[in-house]
């Protein structure tokens, strides 16, 4: 039995030139955490916000306000728990 699709993703790609590259895990997330710095500091941290879901684990909506508050420095975090 096949697992994933033949058309599926399963390593990163980068943008470089207008084309893209395969990467590793450790660089496309380093570029990640080095947009959003840069993003923070341009404009602070308000200029972020998040969404999480109300079907998945308590834990999860946790780790996603946790991260949100703490580590870009906003509470621009909802979810749908209330509907």
């Amino acid at each position: 039995m096949e697992t994933t699709s033949k058309g599926r993703l399963t390593q990163p790609l980068i943008r470089e030139n207008g084309a893209h590259r395969h990467a590793t895990w450790d660089e496309a997330l380093d570029r990640v955490a080095q947009a959003f710095q840069q993003q923070v500091k341009k404009h602070g941290p308000n200029t972020f916000g998040m969404f999480s879901c109300s079907k998945t684990t308590n834990e999860l909506n946790y780790a996603a306000q946790k991260f949100v508050r703490t580590v870009i420095g906003t509470n621009n975090i909802d979810s749908c728990n209330r509907t």
